[in-house]
């Protein structure tokens, strides 16, 4: 970056850029400016010669490669690149040190035509790292594109919530009897969705519940893996009697089976048999995790938010308030009686 200064001798022109810092005096400031244009053109240029010639492309395998893999969403990340490669050949194809802000603003711009605003988000998240990667520790190219490229806004928190008759119609389509443990993959679905409505558990924590994990007499949970088990460490979240009711089938089932894990049925099944069997009923605007919300809203009517933090893993209690606390006003005004 270009600063011109005024002294009493003149215009003093200094450029700071990739590291480089020049400075030179001047009489006039059209002088000045001159110069330091040409400087920072000069430094690029030089800085330029020394990158490798890899495309975006090439950054992506890399990247997908060396970095998605050790990732637990590795295999969402792996789905997301692939379809820029495929959607975006022409960025792609370039070089990745000649990638420039427009190039970026224009892919996320195509993006907010077909996704919601924080889906664009969520996707820029992992793109913008392979840049930060890519100059901070392959050296492939200088300051990353997305440093002047502002993002949408995430959007407004979802407030659905499933009702006691769509929650009814859900677990009898997928074939849920009271006390009888699945025998199909459709029926785990069915309990799964039972379970992450006790406990506001997330489908891939669901997943990995099993006898050597639930603990029914104390009412503990341990969560080995989970989404935040890098910042936070294993977990340890409580649940109701209720809710070591439902486990407790589970947990019979996978002894006499001679397992440890109460389910069989992979994340990428679940989330399509559950879809389907939606939009089947033309239940509109449901998703599988709106689940946690709907158990974290029933539970914040018996314990405090310090407490609920506990059982949700939250650490920001604003997230917990904004995304997934969804009483209506009509319910909050019910409890002031």
């Amino acid at each position: 970056m270009a600063y011109i200064r005024k002294l009493k001798t003149g215009w003093r022109a200094e450029v700071e850029r990739k590291g480089v810092r020049k400075s030179q005096m001047f009489s006039t400031k059209a002088e000045a400016q001159l110069w330091a244009a040409a400087e920072e053109t000069a430094i690029v240029k030089e800085s330029r010669q020394a990158y490798p010639s890899k495309t975006l492309a090439d950054a992506i395998d890399r990247y997908v490669s060396d970095v998605s893999v050790h990732k637990r969403g590795s295999h969402a990340e792996e789905l997301r690149f692939a379809a820029i490669k495929r959607e975006f050949p022409a960025l792609c194809g370039k070089l990745i040190w000649q990638v420039t802000p427009s190039d970026i603003a224009e892919w996320r711009d195509t993006r907010r035509k077909l996704v919601s605003d924080s889906s664009v988000v969520r996707e820029a998240a992992a793109f913008r790292n392979l840049f930060n990667v890519a100059a901070d520790e392959w050296g492939w190219c200088g300051e990353s594109p997305w440093r002047k490229v502002k993002l949408p806004p995430k959007g407004h928190a979802r407030t659905r919530r499933t009702s006691p008759s769509e929650l009814k119609r859900l677990l009898r389509h997928m074939g849920y009897v009271t006390g009888k443990a699945p025998e199909t993959p459709q029926n785990e679905v069915a309990w799964a969705y039972l379970v992450a409505h006790h406990t506001a558990l997330r489908a891939g924590e669901i997943r990995g519940l099993g006898r050597s994990t639930v603990d029914l007499v104390k009412r503990v949970i341990t969560l080995n893996t989970h989404k935040t088990l890098e910042r936070e460490g294993v977990r340890f979240v409580p649940f109701t009697r209720k809710a070591a009711r439902v486990l407790s089938v589970l947990d019979a089932a996978a002894k006499v089976a001679g397992r440890d894990g109460y389910f069989t049925i992979s994340d990428s099944s679940m989330d399509v048999l559950f879809r389907r069997v939606r939009d089947r009923l033309l239940i509109d605007g449901l998703h599988f995790h709106d689940s946690r919300a709907d158990a974290l809203t029933r539970l914040s009517k018996r314990m405090d938010v310090l407490r609920l933090s506990r059982v949700s893993g939250h650490r920001d209690l604003r997230q917990l308030s904004d995304a997934y606390y969804r009483a209506t006003a009509a319910e909050i005004a019910a409890s002031f009686d």
